[in-house]
């Protein structure tokens, strides 16, 4: 039996919309709202009828595979309903390799990541390191040996990413054994909680960041400068927000009634709205830029289109300022509230973007302090334009 028929395509199978899509021979890919893609094959088993005594037509479905495996199998479901056999009893189960399983967990909870980005990383941190080692063994024979393979030559040199690796593989197998692909223990977490590996101890990182004290000197230097990057500088010095949340702010987003500026929850690290309030100085970088008409506030060299995330540590760079990244003025800020701002650390806190006390108390104390740290930005803000404040 040969298979003459083929709408689709392998791009196609990637690429498609929500619907049932027909490729041929009773093979349908069909694709959910949420982006989650399966197989159907509709087939008539001879000798079946349905309650009206007509041939009795029948699905059966299987997890995403490659268009030529969907085929193959199709094939074999066709054979089985013209012998009066019922694939569903009498197919081969054929295990799905880890990548098509690794594969088909990225593509169900793309919708849950915050942003396109993470979800590439999450699969592109098993096309990198575990694909190539296990990638092509079925899900079933994967064991302690083989999650070893891939994690011992990246845990120490690479710990964090051989950590995340590691939650991927995990999350993985047990989809695999909730579909009855994998019986027992997830070898993962054997390994993890033996203490097979070596123990790291892992090094904080923290941002280079500018003493507080040069930052006014630093502000003064920076306003000489032209171009839109100097102005997102500016801004985000002034803030104290995150580099990505000042580079994608859009006008819809500022409030010049209430001198404010709402970071939506999808923008935003803690998931959480965060709103800024916007002082003279902030106002006196952003009002100029109302005039270029752009969707996005601080735009680039392609219109409507924000400037790059690389634009404001390139403008450091070719300053001359080698040791400081634009995530370290943050730092700076903190530093000033703690030493010479005299404001609470909950005020600080909370103007930085970062969630204050535990789950509970954040139920409890549901404002966010907008009036006072209006108070604190003012006078950070003096302090950057050379004022006093700085003990």
């Amino acid at each position: 039996m040969a298979y003459t028929s083929g709408k689709l395509t392998k791009n196609l199978v990637r690429t498609l919309g929500p619907g049932r899509h027909g490729d041929g021979n009773g093979l349908y890919l069909v694709v959910d709202p949420s982006g989650a893609r399966r197989w159907i094959v509709r087939v008539t088993v001879k000798g079946q009828r349905n309650r009206q005594g007509k041939p009795n037509r029948t699905d059966f479905g299987a997890d995403i595979i490659t268009l030529t495996v969907a085929r193959e199998r199709a094939l074999e479901y066709r054979r089985l309903a013209k012998q009066g056999l019922n694939p569903k009893y009498h197919r081969d189960k054929e295990v799905p390799c880890f990548e098509e399983v690794a594969r088909q967990v990225h593509i169900e909870r793309l919708p849950t990541w915050k942003n396109p980005k993470h979800g590439q990383q999450w699969i592109n941190t098993l096309a990198d390191y575990a694909f190539p080692k296990i990638g092509r063994l079925p899900v079933s024979e994967i064991d302690q040996p083989e999650v070893l393979q891939v994690l011992s030559p990246i845990w120490t040199e690479k710990h964090e990413t051989a950590r995340r690796v590691a939650q991927r593989m995990k999350a993985v197998l047990d989809v695999a054994r909730s579909r009855g692909f994998r019986e027992g223990e997830n070898p993962v977490t054997v390994v993890m909680d033996a203490r097979v590996l070596p123990r790291v101890k892992a090094k904080v990182k923290h941002h280079n960041a500018m003493r507080w004290q040069d930052v006014p000197a630093f502000y003064a230097q920076l306003s000489r400068q032209g171009g839109m990057a100097a102005k997102a500088l500016m801004f985000t010095c002034l803030t104290g927000c995150r580099t990505s949340e000042v580079l994608q702010a859009v006008w819809e987003e500022f409030d010049f009634d209430e001198q404010t500026w709402t970071i939506p929850e999808a923008r935003t690290k803690t998931g959480s709205q965060h709103r800024v309030p916007l002082t003279a100085q902030m106002l006196e970088i952003i009002d100029p830029l109302k005039a270029l008409r752009a969707n996005c506030v601080f735009e680039g060299q392609r219109r409507h289109k924000p400037l790059s995330n690389m634009s404001m540590l390139m403008l450091l760079r070719r300053m001359k300022i080698e040791d400081v990244t634009v995530h370290g003025f943050r730092s700076a800020f903190r530093d000033w509230a703690a030493e010479v701002g005299n404001h609470p650390r909950e005020v600080a806190e909370l103007s930085l973007g970062h969630k204050v006390g535990s789950e509970v108390e954040r139920a409890y104390a549901r404002s966010d302090l907008l009036q006072r740290r209006r108070t604190l930005m003012t006078d950070w803000c003096e302090h950057v334009h050379g004022g006093t404040g700085d003990g």
